[in-house]
């Protein structure tokens, strides 16, 4: 199926928050090639026009114009399409990925093999080619933008047959694990949740591996293959990030937001920040200043 379309209705309608009016559903258009760093979400990123280049932990993922992304975990990436320009803007669609409906439709199909959680979990994020009944479904989604007063009755049903597409698709496992309670998948979720909200915390593993019910080697290995990092690193990630959100915001003292999210040592914040972003903090936070907010890293 032709991109045509779906680069025409995303380039009318995408908005600079990258909101819709369908519930759950983003577009996005980017003109710049800036690198940006986010939460990814728990959410599916089709790419129709542009590429975009994605850092999780020590995994690079690369994915154009038909290809799509599923984050099934809320991980902390750093993104940057390639190329793009005000004349070739990228474009992109995106799809939050509810447990509550991937689990409503496992338990409708029954079929035992979709229902499997057992075994290593799949990567947090993986990259496909959209099929063409995928992109069909899309296309069909976004027209209804054209026709709000079928939004209410039509947009849950295509976003449905979306979500199914994925849950038997190519990369379905990650996708069904999202759904399944007991699958290890939803156990590390726990765990990301738990250093997502305590991320400013000194902490054990072997007491988030608690919470997740897991022996620690066993929590060790399945974060590691779902999350591309440790605990401990995923942990840095976090207040790395959270640092530079609070730098762009505030005219704060560069120590204390170290402070704030969990450094003791100022000299130490400043290494691993510029280690990770090119730049010591101080510097950075006149650069963020004046310009937009970061957000997008997915798609």
């Amino acid at each position: 199926m032709s991109l045509d379309e779906l680069r025409n209705l995303i380039d009318r309608h995408a908005r600079a928050d990258m909101t819709t009016p369908i519930e759950g559903v983003l577009m996005a258009r980017h003109d710049v090639s800036e690198l940006e760093t986010s939460m990814s979400g728990s959410v599916m990123a089709l790419i129709v026009q542009g590429m975009k280049r994605l850092a999780l932990g020590d995994r690079i993922y690369e994915y154009d114009a038909g290809k799509y992304l599923v984050s099934s975990l809320d991980l902390p990436v750093t993104g940057q399409f390639v190329d793009a320009s005000p004349d070739s803007p990228a474009l992109g669609f995106g799809m939050v990925l509810h447990p509550a409906s991937i689990a409503e439709l496992l338990l409708q199909a029954g079929a035992s093999d979709l229902r499997d959680g057992r075994g290593s979990p799949p990567s947090g994020m993986v990259v496909s080619t959209a099929s063409a009944a995928l992109l069909d479904a899309v296309t069909r989604l976004v027209r209804l933008l054209d026709s709000p007063r079928d939004i209410p009755v039509l947009a849950p049903l295509i976003k449905r047959e979306i979500l199914w597409l994925l849950i038997v698709g190519e990369q379905g496992a990650s996708v069904r694990q999202l759904g399944l309670a007991d699958s290890n998948l939803s156990h590390i979720a726990r765990a990301v949740r738990w250093i997502r909200d305590h991320y400013a915390r000194t902490f054990r593993v072997e007491d988030v591996a608690a919470i997740c019910g897991m022996s620690v080697s066993a929590f060790y290995r399945n974060f590691q293959a779902a999350t591309a990092m440790s605990p401990i690193q995923f942990q840095k990630q976090i207040r790395l990030q959270e640092a530079r959100l609070m730098l762009a915001a505030q005219h704060g003292d560069v120590a204390a937001i170290g402070y704030h999210v969990g450094y003791d040592s100022p000299s130490q914040f400043s290494r691993e920040y510029r280690r990770q972003f090119g730049t010591p903090p101080s510097r950075d936070a006149i650069k963020l200043r004046g310009t937009a907010a970061m957000t997008g890293a997915v798609f």
